[in-house]
């Protein structure tokens, strides 16, 4: 395993979750703090955290220091390594969906033809 295939378990296992894909949707509207990040949600400001370092280990945030606070930012560049990954695997997944309908296309042509052929007198 490479150390790129390693970062991107790190991003996919981050992305998993809802709440992390949640606060990366809110960060991409500017740098908050945990505080601001766990208003929405129906959790304590430790679970919210328990997140972001989870998103800070697969660098997909960061944290700053302002004065006293440390408001986390999003970090683009592993998200970009997991969309570029994502993009390079959909043409192989789309190349062989297409080779698969020609094929069942295929099948169903010569399974008409020879059905034709049979009923034929």
């Amino acid at each position: 395993m490479t150390v790129v295939d390693d970062e991107l378990s790190l991003v996919f296992a981050a992305l998993a979750d809802p709440t992390r894909r949640a606060i990366l949707e809110r960060l991409a509207g500017g740098s908050a703090t945990v505080g601001e990040l766990a208003e929405p949600f129906a959790m304590s400001q430790q679970a919210v955290s328990k997140h972001l370092k989870v998103l800070e280990q697969a660098r997909l945030i960061s944290r700053t220091r302002t004065a006293q606070s440390r408001p986390c930012v999003l970090e683009p560049t592993n998200l970009d390594a997991a969309t570029d990954w994502i993009t390079r695997h959909r043409r192989v997944w789309a190349d062989r969906h297409d080779r698969l309908d020609e094929h069942l296309a295929a099948l169903r042509a010569a399974e008409r033809g020879g059905t034709e052929e049979t009923s034929a007198p």
